[in-house]
């Protein structure tokens, strides 16, 4: 399965989204790259919108992933 910001970003790639695009559903522009550059883990609250917003399956979400230094 691929992990949660894989699943996040072929989403973007099929619906033409840009970071800025995903505010809705994570918060701020920084907190977006955060999440998007394996920064910070997503909350509950971000799979959820997610999930509601952008279709993403919850199995993809929930998966465990390593954050990068």
């Amino acid at each position: 399965a691929p992990n949660p910001i894989e699943a996040i970003r072929f989403r973007m790639d099929q619906y033409d989204l840009k970071d800025k695009d995903l505010v809705p559903f994570i918060g701020q522009s920084g907190r977006v790259s955060e999440i998007l550059n394996f920064k910070r883990k997503l909350t509950l609250s971000m799979i959820r919108k997610l999930h509601a917003g952008l279709e993403i399956p919850t199995e993809s979400l929930i998966q465990d992933y390593e954050l990068k230094n």
